[in-house]
C-alpha cells in the first residue's frame, strides 16, 4: 500500500515538473516561434528565438565592421542613427566596397580566408552563387516572419533567407529638354526603333541591366530581339551613367535610353542650366539591390542582425531616401518610389529572376556585338 502511494506521488511529481516545464518554455516562446526554430535548426540555420537574446548578445559586442555600397553621406547619418538608438553600440566602421571589380576581390579574399574582421558585406548579384558559403546561416527570413527582426519579409531571399535587399532601381529615359522637347520623348520602350532615332541620337550603356530587368516581365525573348533592335539603330555606346548624364547636361547628347531614376534626378538637381529631365515610360524596368549578408565569420553576429533591421526600417529607409531619391526598396511603405511606381506597369528583377542576371547580360552584350564605349 506504501509503496502504491509512493509511486503515485512520483507520478504526479513528474508531471508537476513537465506541467513547470512547459508553463516556462511557453512564456518565453510561442508555439510558432518554438516550431520555426526547430525547422530552421533542422535545415542547418541558426535561428534566434526572442529579441532579448540579440539584444544581450550586441550588448557583449558593442562593435560593427561594415563594407557597403552606399554613399559616405547615407553610411554617416545611418551610422549617427543607428548608435543612438542603440547606445552600447560605441564602435561602427565602414568602407565602400566600390565597383564590381572591387566586389571581385572582396569575394577572392572571402575565399581565401582573408575578410574574417568583416561582419556585414553587400552582395553583386553578378556574382551571386559564389557568396552563399561565406554567409551566415541566420534564417533571417523565419525570425522577420514571427516577429523577432522588424523586417519586411519582402526585402528578404525567400530561397537562401539569409539576405537582405535594402534598395531598388528603376529605369527611366534622361533626355535633355533643350534638344529634344517632351512629346517627342519616347512614350514606349518600342519607340526607340523609330527611324528618327536612328544613328546617333541616344546613349546606351553596355552594361545591360535594365535589359534584364525588362527580361523579367517581358521575356528572355522579347528582351534579346529588343537589345538586338536597339543595337541596329546605332547608339552612342557608353560606360557608366554619370558619364552619360553628365554628356547630356553639357549638350553632348540628347538622351540616355534606361538611365537610373535615381542618377537621373541627381544629375538634374545639379544641372545649373535644367536642361536635364527623367521620363518614366512603362512597363517601368526595376531591380532590387543592395543586396546585404553577414559574414559567416562575423565577429558581431547579434549587432550585425540589429544593423540589417534597422537599414531595412522605416528610419533606415528615410535616411537613404533624404540622400538618395528613388534608391529605397520598393518593398518600403510609403517610400517615394513606391508611390511612383503605384498603379504602373512594372518589369523587375526580383527574387524570383535574379539567379538570371549574369546569363542575361552575357547574351544582351552578345547581341550588342560587345560594343566599346565612346
Amino acid at each position: 500500500m506504501q509503496r502504491d502511494l509512493l509511486k503515485r506521488m512520483a507520478a504526479l511529481l513528474f508531471i508537476l515538473v513537465l506541467t513547470v516545464d512547459s508553463i516556462a518554455l511557453g512564456a518565453s516562446l510561442s508555439d510558432p516561434v518554438l516550431q520555426a526554430k526547430q525547422e530552421a535548426e533542422a535545415k542547418g540555420y541558426v535561428f534566434v528565438p526572442t529579441r532579448d537574446e540579440i539584444m544581450a548578445g550586441a550588448k557583449k559586442e558593442r562593435q560593427l565592421r561594415l563594407l557597403g555600397a552606399l554613399a559616405p553621406n547615407v553610411y554617416k547619418s545611418m551610422i549617427n542613427a543607428f548608435k543612438k538608438r542603440y547606445p552600447f553600440v560605441t564602435d561602427v566602421s565602414v568602407e565602400d566596397i566600390g565597383s564590381i571589380d572591387a566586389k571581385q576581390r572582396f569575394l577572392l579574399e572571402l575565399k581565401s580566408k582573408r575578410a574574417a574582421e568583416w561582419d556585414v558585406f553587400d552582395m553583386a548579384p553578378d556574382l551571386w552563387g559564389e557568396y552563399m558559403p561565406y554567409i551566415k546561416m541566420f534564417d533571417i527570413l523565419g525570425m522577420a516572419t514571427q516577429k523577432v527582426l522588424a523586417v519586411p519579409t519582402a526585402m528578404i531571399d525567400p530561397k537562401n533567407r539569409t539576405i537582405v535587399s535594402t534598395g531598388s532601381s528603376v529605369f527611366v529615359v534622361g533626355y535633355n529638354k533643350k534638344f529634344i522637347s517632351k512629346d517627342k520623348v519616347p512614350n514606349s520602350w518600342e519607340q526607340f526603333l523609330k527611324p528618327e532615332f536612328k544613328g546617333k541620337k541616344f546613349m546606351v550603356d553596355i552594361r545591360p541591366l535594365g535589359f534584364a530587368a525588362l527580361a523579367s516581365g517581358l521575356g528572355e525573348k522579347w528582351a534579346m530581339e529588343y537589345a538586338g533592335r536597339i543595337a541596329a539603330q546605332e547608339p552612342v555606346w557608353v560606360r557608366g551613367q554619370s558619364r552619360a548624364l553628365a554628356a547630356i547636361v553639357a549638350g553632348e547628347h540628347a538622351m540616355l535610353h534606361l538611365a537610373y531614376y535615381h542618377s537621373c534626378q541627381r544629375a538634374a538637381k545639379k544641372d545649373p542650366s535644367g536642361s536635364l529631365e527623367c521620363k518614366v515610360i512603362e512597363p517601368v524596368p526595376g531591380r532590387i539591390q543592395e543586396f546585404t549578408a553577414i559574414n559567416s565569420t562575423a565577429p558581431h553576429p547579434y549587432t550585425s542582425l540589429l544593423w540589417l533591421e534597422f537599414q531595412a526600417g522605416p528610419e533606415g529607409q528615410k535616411i537613404i531616401e533624404d540622400f538618395e531619391p528613388m534608391n529605397t526598396s520598393i518593398y518600403a511603405p510609403d517610400s517615394a518610389l513606391a508611390k511612383t511606381l503605384q498603379g504602373k506597369k512594372v518589369s523587375i528583377s526580383n527574387w524570383d529572376s535574379l539567379h538570371n542576371t549574369a546569363k542575361w547580360e552575357e547574351m544582351v552584350l552578345k547581341v550588342f556585338g560587345f560594343p566599346k564605349a565612346e
